[in-house]
């Protein structure tokens, strides 16, 4: 197939499949578009059988960790997980409407890091809306301190967002080298984000907060056990070479086999958990994006991207990669820069996976976490426009921030 033909077919099966992600409609899944499309490319000639199948081989793992991880943040709501931590958030802030800011800061914070951002966006945003709501205190800091946190926070962890997986695959470093590198620039945006958020909301926070929570549910023992056991257990497999989904199934088994038995959940109720059309939405992203790799997107890349790993090197690629995210949405930026960027070694995989989530707090089409976040809050949700005039507050200086810290860790 001619290239240009490739590039504009895929293309346009690449901005359906986007545009039925951000419609998070029922009727019209965007799986239902990213795999059909993905097989008619192959049919046709646009890539070849062996290397859409290589392609699906490299992403398996990944997409087979995201189910699970979806599965035990779902199975550790249940236990109450999520409306425990957040009362104890609030008791602990008092009256003090800066002090429940800076408490869900760090809360939001440590669930995207541990059980990813899906987790933040999908069971954390709900609470603390509501947490706010029984307080009598604005929900918009709150908000999007959670929103953005559920992208910015997650370059900690290799497990904290589908993005980090992918590049994870492609370091060869260990979950605790990940780790150690990317500690500096995620307490640089946790603390450039608080500030900032602080500041244009100062309004809002200023007043005492009338209704403090005083009343605590009972501690989830098991749930706050099997997290704890089971991110231990991300560690201790990447010294071994076993991949983090073994530890997270693990963690699944024991919470879903308490429930199962106990009837508080259905299987019906862990399939829609696991979100399977994801999976295989991502499956079909992949291939598209392959598709456009193959046909002109990874040469015009690979001559954007600049050399080296000095400061002003890795700020270019930060900055190249969330434009990118922007322009098409951090999962298939990180499918196309991820080639071009394994060539040029860890630091410069690590200043993409800066750009590609940090970057997207600048607009609702950068990353899917954006458009569930929306989604999640309904009327509460602010406008496009509302959104990106808080993206460009927070996004530049963050982005900066952390690929800064990033230079000066990989000096020490």
């Amino acid at each position: 197939m001619p290239d240009a033909l490739a590039l504009v077919l895929a293309g346009l099966l690449l901005a359906a499949t986007l545009a039925a992600a951000a419609a998070d409609s029922h009727r019209l899944p965007p799986a239902l578009i990213a795999v059909p499309g993905a097989l008619l490319l192959t049919v046709l000639g646009a890539v070849g059988w062996d290397d859409a199948a290589a392609t699906l081989r490299e992403v398996g793992p990944t997409v087979a960790f995201l189910v699970v991880i979806l599965l035990l943040a779902d199975l550790a709501d249940r236990e109450g997980l999520f409306t425990w931590s957040a009362a104890v958030t609030a008791r602990r802030a008092g009256r003090s409407a800066q002090g429940l800011l800076s408490r869900v800061f760090l809360l939001a914070a440590v669930v995207t890091a541990v059980l990813s951002l899906d987790a933040t966006v999908v069971l954390l945003t709900p609470v603390v809306v509501a947490l706010a709501r029984h307080m009598r205190v604005p929900v918009a800091p709150h908000g999007y301190a959670v929103g953005h946190l559920a992208n910015s926070a997650s370059l900690l962890l290799p497990v904290s967002n589908l993005t980090n997986l992918l590049a994870f695959a492609v370091t060869g470093l260990s979950f605790l080298h990940f780790a150690g590198l990317m500690v500096l620039p995620q307490l640089g945006v946790l603390t450039l984000e608080y500030l900032v958020l602080r500041r244009l909301f100062r309004t809002q926070l200023r007043h005492a907060i009338d209704a403090p929570v005083s009343d605590v549910p009972r501690t989830p023992v098991l749930a706050l056990t099997v997290v704890g056991a089971t991110v231990a257990g991300f560690a201790l497999v990447s010294l071994v070479g076993v991949g983090p989904v073994w530890p997270a199934t693990v963690g699944v088994l024991v919470l879903a086999g308490r429930q199962l038995a106990t009837r508080r959940v259905g299987v019906p109720e862990l399939v829609r958990a696991a979100n399977l059309p994801f999976g295989l939405f991502v499956l079909g992203l992949a291939v598209l994006v392959l598709v456009l790799q193959q046909h002109g997107l990874e040469a015009l890349l690979a001559d954007l991207l600049p050399q080296g790993h000095t400061l002003p090197a890795l700020l270019a690629v930060a900055g190249i990669a969330a434009l990118l995210a922007n322009l098409v949405n951090n999962l298939p930026a990180t499918l196309a820069l991820l080639p071009i960027a394994a060539a040029g070694g860890v630091p410069t995989v690590l200043a993409v996976l800066i750009g590609v989530n940090v970057g997207p707090n600048l607009t609702y089409a950068g990353s899917l976490a954006n458009l569930l976040w929306r989604r999640v809050l309904g009327a509460d949700a602010p406008g496009a426009a509302r959104f990106s005039l808080v993206g460009l507050a927070t996004v530049p200086v963050t982005l900066v921030g952390a690929t800064a810290a990033l230079w000066l860790a990989l000096q020490v």
